[in-house]
């Protein structure tokens, strides 16, 4: 009989299990090198084969568990996440999974600032917005076609950098991150501001600065799939309750 661990999003209303056996096939107990491990990560760690750090597969679905119900109440509430993913393997999981949950995201660069500039970023993003509009209707039909270019170019960098923000009023009430060692500075700047991380962190980074730990494989496809898969779930959740 396979080992399970009932995750539950939402009391008495939405549960889901996480298997353990799917999680050991999709390679989410992998850490890195045992000689590259970061001495925190510890209390997360089963034991290490062939020089590798593997990871307690039960408290990691226990961590998921607490995180799910902490982002299924934060859409239950109506406030908002941006999920971050800048490296190759994380970036189009991470924008698939926020499209699916009508979530925010970031999958191309973290432009410094971010929050810690907050008025600037909603500059850009309204920028955004409005050549959008305007290439889409009569806004710029008096335009050159050089100026027309120039406005295409610009709406493609800040498409790039912040099309995953489109509709973002006011700085997010929390962020989820794929391999926080990476994403250094979206940790710096979201705890200069209070605002809570919950991270995919891997046997070489820092969990202190986060507010919720998820341990596991942050560099392989299916493992990074498979976590961000369970937080957009547990916030698509959320936000179909508040309806």
């Amino acid at each position: 009989m396979e080992k399970t661990v009932e995750v539950e999003v939402a009391p008495a209303k939405a549960s889901s299990e996480l298997n353990l056996q799917e999680m050991l096939e999709l390679g989410c107990h992998f850490g890195h090198k045992v000689s590259k491990w970061h001495p925190k990560m510890a209390p997360y760690i089963y034991g290490e084969k062939d020089g590798i750090h593997l990871f307690d597969l039960p408290k990691t679905a226990e961590l998921i568990k607490e995180a799910c119900a902490y982002v299924y109440n934060l859409a239950k509430e109506g406030k908002t996440m941006v999920l971050v993913g800048t490296k190759k393997q994380a970036r189009e999981v991470v924008k698939e999974s926020a499209l699916e949950a009508s979530c925010f995201y970031i999958n191309a660069r973290w432009m410094g600032g971010m929050l810690t500039n907050w008025p600037q970023v909603s500059r850009s993003i309204k920028r955004m917005e409005e050549i959008r509009e305007g290439l889409a209707t009569d806004k710029y039909k008096g335009y050159t076609k050089y100026e027309r270019v120039q406005l295409e170019k610009e709406q493609l960098k800040l498409e790039r950098f912040f099309g995953g923000l489109r509709g973002l009023k006011a700085k997010p009430d929390c962020i989820f991150v794929v391999d926080p060692k990476k994403e250094k500075i979206v940790i710096d700047e979201a705890n200069s501001v209070g605002v809570p991380v919950i991270a995919l962190v891997d046997s070489d980074s820092d969990p202190r600065p986060l507010q919720f730990v998820l341990p596991g494989n942050d560099d392989a496809v299916k493992s990074i799939k498979f976590f961000v898969d369970q937080i957009t779930a547990a916030y698509k959740a959320g936000k179909a309750a508040r309806k």
